[in-house]
C-alpha cells in the first residue's frame, strides 16, 4: 500500500491538531514529513502538543516541496492563501473550513484544482458522522421522498476569549459554526432562492460580536433554518438536524457523540397524531475518532480508490450560500451565482 507523504502548514486552526492526531493514527496510510507556521505565537502555543513535538518544524516551500498531500490548518483568512500555494506546486489539499478569503479567489483556487485533477477536501466534519451519513442513504433512497423542510442547530457556551475572536469574522459564530450546517443544506437540497440572516448581538460578556443567529434559506417547496449560537448553556448537547419530507422525517439529536437518530416512516402510520417513529443504531465515532473516517476518505480520494462525493462545484455553492448567510445579501430572489 503507497504511502502519502503529509506535511501541514499552518497550525493555528481549531481543529488542526486533532486533523494531525487522526492522520498519525494511521502510518500504513501517510508519512508525516512535519509542519510549519509562521506566526511564533501559535509555535509557542501548540508547537509542544504531542501531534507535533516529534515533528520537523519547517518552511512553507518544504513543507509543500516533501508532500504528496498537505492539511492547510493556519489561521482561517489564511487558508485561501496557502491552499493556492500548495495547489500551484501540484499537491492535493486538505482545506479547513471554512475556506476564508473571498469568493473569487476561492472559485480560483478550485478551478486550478480542477484543472490539475487535484484533490480538495474541505473539512466540514458532519460530512462524516455516521447519523448524517445515514441520514443522506435514506434520501438518496427515496425513503423521505420530496424534502419540505430542514431545521439544523448547533449551539455552544463559549468563552468571552472565543467570542473576541468571533470579531474577525463577518457574521460571527454563523460565519464559524453555520458553515458546517450550510455545507449539509446545500448537499440535500442545492443553493438557494432566497436567503433571510438574522444576525443578533446578544452583549453578553460585554463583547460586540454576532452570537445569537438565525439564517433562512428558502426554495421553491422547501424551507431550511439554520441556528447557531455561541451563548446556549447545553448548546452542544441540543446540536440537531432534522429532515423531514413527503414520506418521512429524520431526526439526529444530538447530533454530537453519542449521536441518537430517528426515523419516522408515512408507512404503515395509523395515527398521525401520535410520536411514533424508530431509533437507528448508529455506530458511536467518540471511540474510533471524530476525524478518523475524513482523513482515510481522503487517502482514498488521492489514491484514486473513491470519488469524492463533495465536487468542486458543491464547495462553491457553499461559499456563496455562507457569504450570504453572513451578511453578503439578505434576499435572492435568483438563484446564487457569486
Amino acid at each position: 500500500m503507497k504511502k502519502l507523504r503529509v506535511g501541514q502548514i499552518g497550525i493555528g486552526h481549531n481543529h488542526g491538531d486533532a486533523k494531525m492526531e487522526a492522520i498519525r493514527k494511521f502510518p500504513h496510510l501517510f508519512e508525516v514529513v512535519g509542519y510549519a507556521e509562521e506566526d511564533e505565537a501559535w509555535v509557542e502555543k501548540r508547537g509542544g502538543f504531542p501531534m507535533y513535538a516529534d515533528l520537523a518544524r519547517m518552511s512553507v516551500n518544504e513543507i509543500i516541496e516533501k508532500s504528496d498531500l498537505v492539511l492547510i490548518e493556519s489561521d482561517v483568512w489564511d487558508l485561501i492563501k496557502y491552499g493556492k500555494m500548495a495547489i500551484d506546486a501540484g499537491k492535493h489539499i486538505h482545506l479547513d473550513k471554512p475556506a476564508g478569503g473571498t469568493l473569487e479567489d476561492f472559485e480560483e483556487l478550485l478551478r486550478a484544482a480542477e484543472e490539475k485533477k487535484l484533490i480538495v477536501q474541505l473539512g466540514y466534519m458532519y460530512r462524516y458522522n455516521p447519523a448524517v451519513k445515514k441520514c443522506f442513504e435514506l434520501i438518496e433512497l427515496g425513503e423521505l421522498g420530496e424534502i419540505y423542510s430542514i431545521n439544523a442547530e448547533m449551539g455552544t457556551f463559549h468563552s468571552p476569549e472565543y467570542k473576541n475572536w468571533l470579531r474577525n469574522f463577518n457574521g460571527g459564530i454563523m460565519y464559524i459554526l453555520g458553515s458546517h450546517l450550510i455545507d449539509l443544506v446545500v448537499y440535500i437540497l442545492g443553493e438557494p432562492q432566497r436567503v433571510e440572516h438574522y444576525l443578533k448581538h446578544t452583549g453578553l460578556d460585554e463583547i460586540d460580536v454576532e452570537d445569537n443567529n438565525l439564517v433562512v434559506f428558502e426554495y421553491e417547496k422547501a424551507l431550511a433554518r439554520i441556528f447557531v449560537s455561541s451563548v446556549e448553556v447545553n448548546g452542544w448537547g441540543r446540536r440537531q438536524l432534522v429532515v423531514s419530507g413527503s414520506r418521512g422525517t429524520v431526526s439526529i439529536l444530538p447530533l454530537e457523540n453519542v449521536c441518537k437518530m430517528t426515523f419516522a416512516s408515512l408507512d404503515g402510520r395509523v395515527d398521525h397524531y401520535a410520536d411514533i417513529k424508530d431509533e437507528i443504531e448508529i455506530e458511536d465515532n467518540s471511540v474510533t475518532g471524530r476525524y478518523d473516517e475524513m482523513v482515510n476518505d481522503l487517502y482514498a480520494y488521492v489514491t484514486g480508490e473513491k470519488e469524492n462525493p463533495f465536487s468542486y462545484a458543491h464547495e462553491l455553492a457553499v461559499a456563496r450560500a455562507i457569504d450570504c448567510a453572513v451578511g453578503g445579501a439578505s434576499f435572492r430572489d435568483e438563484k446564487i451565482h457569486g
